[in-house]
C-alpha cells in the first residue's frame, strides 16, 4: 500500500509557485489588488469632504454702502461662500439656483443702509437650495456669526449705540425645495442612480463573458450578426429590468418616504430611460474588456467606486476638491443625480435639464464605440 505523506513541503511550495503564476498571468487580478486600495485611500483622505466650502453665492444688492461691502467681505472671509458675480437680477439668480449653479442667494434690499442707520433692524433675504441639507447647513450655521463681524468692524464711534442691540440686522433664511431639511428627500432619489448603476452594470458586464465561460461564444461567432448588432441585442432586455427598477423606486419614494414629487413624470422616465443605456454601454464595453467572468466582476467594482462616493450621492459634490469634480464628471451617476433630484424636488423642466443631458448622451456614445471596437470576433 503506497503511504502518502500528510503534508509534504514540496508539494505545498509546488502549489504556492503556481498560483503566483497564475497571477502574473492575469494582469488585471493583479493591477486591481494595488489599484483598488490605492483608489480608496485616495477618495476616502483627500476627495470626501462633508464640511464643503467656496459655494458658489449670489449676491443681488440694491444697496451699495460700507455696511453690505464689509457683509459681503465677511461672507469670503469665511470660506464657505464663492461670491459668483455673473447674476445682477433676481431671475437671474433664481434660475441659477433651480438649475443647480448657484446653492446661495442674498438679497440686500435698497434701503437696508438708511434703516440700519436709523435703528429700524433691516432683514436680509439668504435664500438657500437645500435639497442636500448636509451641503448647506454648515454655511447657513456660518452665516448667523455674520451679523457681529459687521457690527464689530463698522458700527463704532457716533454708530456704537447700534451694536449694542443683539443684532443691528436680520437675515431671515428661506430653504428651498426641502424645507425642513430632510435627507430622505436628497437620499432616495441618489439611490435610484446608484442601484441601477451597481446592477445594470454588473449584468451587462457578464453578458459576453458568460458565453465564453459557457462555451457559446462560439456559435454565436458563427452567425452573420455583425458585433453592433449583438451588443445591442444583449442590451434591450436590460432596458425593461432598469425600467421596473425606476419605477419601483419612483414608487417607493412617494409612498413610502413620502418623497414630493414635484416635476414631470414623462422627463424622469426619459431620464431614466438614457441613464439607462449608458450604464449598459459601459457593462458592455467591460465585458468585451474582460477576459472572463471575474475580471468583469472586478472592472465593474472599479467602476462603481468612484461612482458612488464621487456623484454627490454619499458626499457634497461641491465639498470635494477640484481634481476630484473632474474625476465625478466623467461619471454617469453625477449627472443623473442631478437630473432626477432636479426632476422630483424642483420642477426642472428640458431646458434646465439640458446641461446635464448631453453629457450622458456623449459618454454612451463613446462606450458603445469602444464596446465594437474591442468585440473580438475570435475566441483567442
Amino acid at each position: 500500500m503506497l503511504l502518502i505523506r500528510p503534508f509534504s513541503l514540496s508539494r505545498w511550495w509546488a502549489i504556492v509557485l503556481k498560483e503566483f503564476l497564475q497571477l502574473k498571468r492575469d494582469k488585471v487580478t493583479f493591477a486591481m489588488m494595488i489599484v483598488l486600495p490605492i483608489i480608496q485611500l485616495a477618495l476616502f483622505g483627500f476627495a470626501i469632504n462633508t464640511d464643503p466650502k467656496y459655494l458658489p453665492t449670489a449676491i443681488i444688492s440694491g444697496d451699495k454702502s460700507e455696511f453690505t461691502r464689509t457683509l459681503i467681505s465677511s461672507m469670503q472671509t469665511s470660506q464657505y461662500f464663492k461670491i459668483d458675480t455673473r447674476y445682477t437680477t433676481p431671475a437671474q439668480a433664481q434660475e441659477a439656483l433651480k438649475k443647480g449653479e448657484i446653492l446661495f442667494i442674498l438679497t440686500i434690499p435698497t434701503d437696508f443702509t438708511r434703516q440700519l442707520l436709523r435703528g429700524q433692524k433691516p432683514s436680509l433675504l439668504f435664500e438657500a437650495d437645500a435639497t442636500d441639507p448636509v451641503t448647506v447647513s454648515t454655511a447657513l450655521s456660518a452665516m448667523q456669526g455674520i451679523t457681529s463681524q459687521v457690527a464689530t468692524k463698522d458700527l463704532r464711534g457716533p454708530l456704537a449705540h447700534l451694536s449694542i442691540q443683539k443684532e443691528p440686522f436680520d437675515i431671515r433664511v428661506h430653504r428651498l425645495y426641502n424645507p425642513n431639511g430632510i435627507n430622505q428627500y436628497n437620499i432616495i432619489p441618489g439611490l435610484m442612480g446608484t442601484i441601477m448603476t451597481m446592477t445594470l452594470t454588473m449584468m451587462t458586464a457578464l453578458a459576453i463573458t458568460r458565453e465564453r465561460e459557457r462555451g457559446t461564444m462560439e456559435n454565436l461567432l458563427a452567425t452573420p450578426a455583425r458585433p453592433l448588432e449583438i451588443m445591442t441585442g444583449k442590451i434591450i432586455p436590460y432596458v425593461f429590468i432598469g425600467l421596473i427598477q425606476a419605477t419601483i423606486i419612483l414608487l417607493a419614494s412617494y409612498f413610502v418616504f413620502h418623497v414630493p414629487f414635484n416635476g414631470s413624470i414623462g422627463l424622469a422616465y426619459g431620464v431614466a430611460l438614457l441613464f439607462i443605456a449608458v450604464n449598459l454601454t459601459i457593462g458592455i464595453t467591460i465585458s468585451s474588456l474582460a477576459q472572463n467572468m471575474l475580471q468583469a466582476l472586478q472592472l465593474t467594482i472599479f467602476f462603481f467606486l468612484p461612482s458612488i462616493l464621487l456623484s454627490g450621492f454619499m458626499f457634497p459634490f461641491s465639498g470635494m476638491p477640484r481634481w476630484a469634480q473632474h474625476v465625478g464628471e466623467l461619471l454617469p451617476l453625477t449627472y443623473f443625480n442631478r437630473l432626477i433630484r432636479g426632476i422630483v424636488l424642483k420642477d426642472n423642466n428640458l431646458a434646465m435639464l439640458w446641461p446635464n443631458i448631453w453629457p450622458l448622451l456623449i459618454i454612451g456614445i463613446v462606450m458603445m464605440t469602444l464596446a465594437v471596437r474591442f468585440y473580438k470576433k475570435t475566441l483567442d
